[in-house]
């Protein structure tokens, strides 16, 4: 590495505090230290600094900026990452005065996700959220042209047009991007079609960042996809077929960690992937419950899920994982499940990394599955011997019994979705709703069905 470079990856940390400021500056600097190491920055000092009020033209006061740049010379750093949204003015006004290059909370996230995204979707999202940010910032780009000297039209001085060119290419990649992106979202809803074809229930996990999504999708899944102890380490999907308890197959989606003050071109580019999540049968928010701020990030996991949809119109459970359990003192481990035992649907308190309370959570996704679920007689034709696996794929066996004339009786759980599915399948194969409403059970049986 060269010295330029290195100067450039070492780096100061501030996270600015503003009188009134609801969370605890210590844990949010604790995240923008996880952030820039995330990034590979070497972080030489990191700390929280109050200000009484923001400037408009700088954010931080005049003798925070002169302390700061003295810093930065004695430690030979290259960098300095301010833990919020800057404005381009402030960004380009504070990099005049420092004479270093600023990156504020956005442009971290940004280009974490661009060195994380493997799959030609995920590059796409992050380019479509990168060229949006560096739109409104691209006058920093020619500071070194001249401006507009005072005519009009073609008397324009270089700066100007080269500035106006660059908008004009930039906007045309965008456009492009976009239709690219439309054509995911098209392909994903063709795929989601596909599956309901196969009617599997989608389960999708949601959490904050670094919650151990990827380490409870492992566990579930036997797989081993990256699950490390570091913020944004999953950001392609993945989407695996599970076995539950009972037999019943289900579909497991992993998806994009959030943060607090998640930046709205990441919102918007990431809103194909995230559509996995609208079209759930259930959603799994796994929370740190370790951590000192899980309430915050609870309320920001739920803040970011409403600006992309409504879960309540979409009548989507959410059962909540209440995460890492094994790191909660035993002494608070019984106010944790009363404070569950109030809550409905009930978290499950479970550790990803050690197993402890998946069990639980299998039978908690198998009452939430079936509970819209209705209760059948089936008759099994003598000799169909294929019906019972089908049933444990795709609902829930209750009670068997063998009659006189060697016929066999099955109780089973079944969604409508699924009881279409069954009379498809399996034509010969008599059913009766046990504790249904006759015509509300075939009418609903049938939806499925007719739309195949």
């Amino acid at each position: 590495m060269s010295g330029a470079e290195s100067i450039q990856n070492r780096a100061l940390v501030i996270v600015p505090v503003l009188k009134g400021a609801g969370r605890d500056p210590n844990v949010r600097l604790e995240e923008a230290r996880g952030l820039a190491q995330a990034l590979e920055l070497t972080v030489l000092d990191a700390r929280p600094v109050s200000l009484r009020k923001a400037q408009a033209g700088t954010l931080l006061g005049k003798g925070l900026i002169e302390d700061l740049r003295n810093e930065l010379r004695q430690k030979d750093a290259g960098l300095l990452f301010v833990d919020a949204s800057l404005t381009p003015v402030q960004q380009r006004n504070l990099e005049k005065a420092l004479e270093v290059k600023v990156i504020d909370r956005t442009g971290v996230i940004l280009e974490i996700f661009g060195l994380r995204a493997r799959t030609k979707e995920g590059r796409l999202q992050v380019e479509l959220a990168l060229l949006t940010y560096e739109r409104s910032r691209l006058v920093r780009t020619w500071t070194h042209l001249e401006r507009q000297r005072g005519g009009k039209g073609f008397l324009a001085g270089p700066g100007e047009r080269q500035l106006e060119t660059d908008r004009r290419l930039l906007g045309q990649r965008i456009t492009r991007l976009r239709r690219a992106l439309e054509n995911v979202r098209r392909t994903r809803g063709l795929h989601r079609s596909a599956r309901k074809r196969v009617p599997y229930p989608v389960i999708a996990l949601v959490g904050y960042t670094n919650a151990g999504k990827s380490t409870l999708f492992n566990r579930l899944c036997e797989t081993r996809m990256l699950a490390e102890d570091m913020l944004f380490a999953t950001l392609d999907p993945a989407m695996r077929l599970i076995t539950l308890g009972q037999g019943r197959e289900t579909i497991l989606s992993d998806t994009v960690g959030f943060i607090s003050d998640l930046p709205t071109e990441l919102i918007a580019a990431f809103r194909a992937t995230l559509e996995e999540v609208l079209e759930a049968d259930l959603i799994i928010h796994v929370r740190d419950i370790a951590s000192p701020q899980s309430g915050a990030q609870r309320e920001d996991v739920t803040k970011i899920l409403e600006q992309l949809f409504s879960l309540q119109e979409r009548s989507i459970p959410v059962l909540e994982l209440w995460n890492k359990i094994d790191l909660v003192g035993k002494d608070e481990r019984p106010i944790l499940q009363a404070q569950a035992n109030s809550i409905t649907p009930k978290p499950v308190l479970a550790s990803a990394e050690t197993g402890q309370g998946l069990n639980q959570l299998n039978q908690q996704i198998e009452e939430l599955l079936s509970k819209d679920a209705f209760t059948v007689e089936i008759v099994v034709p003598i000799g169909e011997g294929r019906i019972t696996p089908w049933i444990c794929r795709h609902g829930k066996l209750l009670d068997t019994r063998a009659e006189k004339n060697g016929q066999q009786i099955l109780i089973v759980q079944l969604d409508a979705k699924n009881l279409g599915a069954l009379e498809a399948a399996f034509p010969d194969v008599k059913l009766n709703p046990c504790h249904a409403d006759e015509k509300v059970f075939h009418s609903r049986a049938k939806v499925f069905a007719s739309t195949q």
